[in-house]
């Protein structure tokens, strides 16, 4: 059963299966449902991924999508429709940060691959929505994927809580 608080994690072409194991886990611990848009990385009977997800992987509520358009397909959102408040992107080359936005419950969280990020149709697409999850140091690109998927999360968890 689906909590009141349920919201979507997209992860488009992950590489890494220890970052989606760890994402699965929280998955499981907060009711959300994960989506793996292939490509993926890894197989999902991966080691690490099941060593990083440990024992909470069954209880998993997952789908995984052949493509971007397919995922829009299965989960009836219209692909013409440029600025779906639902879609929140996030990307290390967004302006507005993940705190500017009001969260509603069954909005997507949208997350690129570890290297290579969202595509380019994806970025010219949704540009209006795309996030940024603000750093004060300028040494590293970005954030290891794990750790941005449960910092917004968690903001969205907030919002939906009070």
């Amino acid at each position: 059963m689906r909590s009141k608080n349920f919201l979507n994690i997209v992860l488009f072409e992950p590489e890494i299966p220890q970052n989606a194991g760890n994402i699965a886990r929280m998955c499981v611990n907060n009711d959300l449902k994960l989506h793996l848009i292939k490509p993926l990385g890894f197989e999902l009977a991966d080691k690490y991924l099941k060593r990083s997800a440990l024992d909470y992987w069954e209880n998993l509520e997952y789908s995984v999508h052949e493509n971007w358009e397919e995922f829009l397909k299965t989960e009836n959102l219209n692909p013409l429709d440029s600025v779906n408040n639902s879609l929140h992107f996030l990307s290390s080359k967004a302006t507005k940060s993940f705190w500017e936005v009001k969260y509603s419950t069954n909005d997507y969280l949208i997350f690129g691959s570890e290297t290579k990020g969202l595509s380019k149709e994806i970025y010219e697409n949704y540009h209006e929505q795309m996030l940024l999850v603000p750093m004060s140091s300028m040494n590293a690109r970005c954030l290891n994927l794990a750790s941005t998927v449960q910092t917004v999360y968690y903001e969205a968890f907030r919002q939906l809580s009070l």
